[in-house]
């Protein structure tokens, strides 16, 4: 061939490849249910403890009274005015020493009992039923199971987000941006990590650094609630510790995550589910093996060493039912 011909087939060339590259470039009742009332509670459930240098991150979702819907008197303050994002804070006004709870009821019908502080400072709890009509009160115990109204008030939730309850902290997984396990999973994790790498690094790491408090199991007391900062520092905890501490790493990096309770066979416990666009909700069964998935259960794992045995009751979800999610 020429030299003519060569670099006129050359041109041809580049020109063609030139082309290609520029194609391919609020409705709200208000009303008051139990006003006036003597009620009983039925709080054994909710009372026992479950025993057995980063890129650029979303910013954290956390809570706060925006005071823009408040329903109130002398006694009690719930703002709802952030129920949409699946959450309500309360504050009890009138001090004193009794034992005081907060009752919420949406439309499954399932009550979720809590213990509220005294001091007047708020507390943040989940709407964890989603869509639907919620009661809400605020209970001082008069004697045994018997709680005198303090103040009711019902609302209706129509959710942003419906995975909004479990993307932010509440009385059960409570942290903020300066919760060491939060800012360690800041470190483990990728703003590019998709859901499920989120997942395996944070869980990998949990099961990896922390033992089960078998001296704690022995002398924890009704109405026990995590201290994350205490649990990391000891790298030890019972299973609401490793569900709660789990719960808040994953939130805190935007993967929705909620912290379940109820039995595994006749044992009290608590394990997590998350959810990812991969997967959607997966009920519980959210660490994979290589194989097959397994249950997100950080305390079983961890205490067993992930042993084959373990891992093949962790993955089987019939052994697992759940009461409530936080």
């Amino acid at each position: 061939m020429s030299m003519k011909k060569l670099l006129s087939a050359l041109l041809i060339a580049v020109l063609l490849v030139g082309a290609f590259a520029s194609c391919a470039d609020n409705n709200t009742s208000q009303a008051e249910p139990y006003e006036g009332q003597v009620i009983t509670l039925d709080i054994e459930l909710n009372d026992k403890v479950p025993m057995s240098a980063a890129p650029a991150l979303p910013a954290m979702l956390l809570p706060v009274a925006s005071g823009t819907d408040v329903r109130k008197n002398a006694k009690a303050e719930i703002d709802v005015s952030n129920m949409n994002d699946g959450y309500v804070m309360i504050k009890y006004l009138a001090g004193g020493t009794a034992n005081i709870k907060v009752l919420i009821t949406g439309p499954s019908r399932v009550q979720y009992t809590y213990n509220l502080k005294r001091d007047g400072s708020f507390e943040v709890f989940p709407l964890s039923d989603g869509n639907g009509a919620y009661t809400i009160g605020v209970f001082r115990n008069v004697t045994g199971n018997q709680f005198a109204t303090e103040f009711t008030t019902s609302i209706t939730v129509n959710l942003k987000d419906a995975y909004a309850p479990f993307l932010r902290p509440n009385q059960y997984v409570n942290y903020n941006a300066n919760t060491l396990a939060v800012k360690k999973a800041a470190e483990l994790v990728s703003a590019n990590d998709p859901a499920l790498k989120k997942v395996e690094k944070i869980y990998s790491h949990v099961i990896s650094n922390f033992t089960y408090d078998k001296q704690l199991a022995e002398s924890v007391k009704s109405g026990y609630l995590p201290d994350l900062d205490r649990v990391w520092n000891a790298k030890k905890g019972i299973c609401f510790d490793y569900a709660a501490l789990t719960a808040a790493m994953l939130r805190s990096q935007n993967v929705p995550t909620k912290l379940v309770v109820g039995y595994t066979g006749q044992v009290y416990h608590a394990w997590i589910s998350v959810w990812s666009a991969e997967t959607g909700w997966v009920e519980g069964v959210i660490f994979f093996d290589g194989k097959d998935w397994k249950l997100m259960d950080p305390t079983f794992a961890s205490s067993a060493n992930s042993s084959s045995n373990i891992m093949q009751f962790i993955g089987d979800g019939k052994n697992y039912s759940a009461r409530f999610l936080y």
